[in-house]
């Protein structure tokens, strides 16, 4: 049995998290299917492999949710025993665009700097 891992929401130094904000926004089925892929990520780490997730570049991660022809991706990455949710995106190619990577390689480097102030608490 492979022992669950912490899944935690990065913060921005304003006390936002966007991913959680993103999927908020999102309709009630998407949100469902992301927060079941969330799961997967806590109950298996880095045995979750595709099509569910998949190495991008430099450490960065994807879930990779699929709904009704819409590509949902959240990056995420592993510090240490923790899998921190970084960024993301909906696509409607396979692929996840640059700029989203690099925004999550940005706030993985803030992330390792300073963990506690970039780990999302529920108030």
């Amino acid at each position: 049995m492979v022992p669950k891992i912490p899944v935690v929401f990065y913060r921005e130094s304003d006390g936002t998290a966007p991913v959680l904000d993103w999927l908020d926004a999102l309709p009630a089925k998407a949100q469902d299917k992301c927060r079941i892929k969330i799961e997967r990520l806590y109950e298996l780490g880095h045995e979750l492999r595709r099509p569910e997730a998949d190495l991008l570049r430099d450490g960065i991660y994807e879930l990779r949710i699929g709904l009704q022809g819409m590509n949902y991706r959240i990056l995420y990455f592993f510090h240490g025993r923790t899998a921190a949710v970084l960024a993301h995106g909906l696509v409607k190619e396979r692929v996840v665009p640059s700029r989203e990577i690099e925004l999550a390689l940005t706030r993985k480097r803030r992330f390792e700097q300073d963990p506690e102030r970039h780990t999302y608490e529920e108030t």
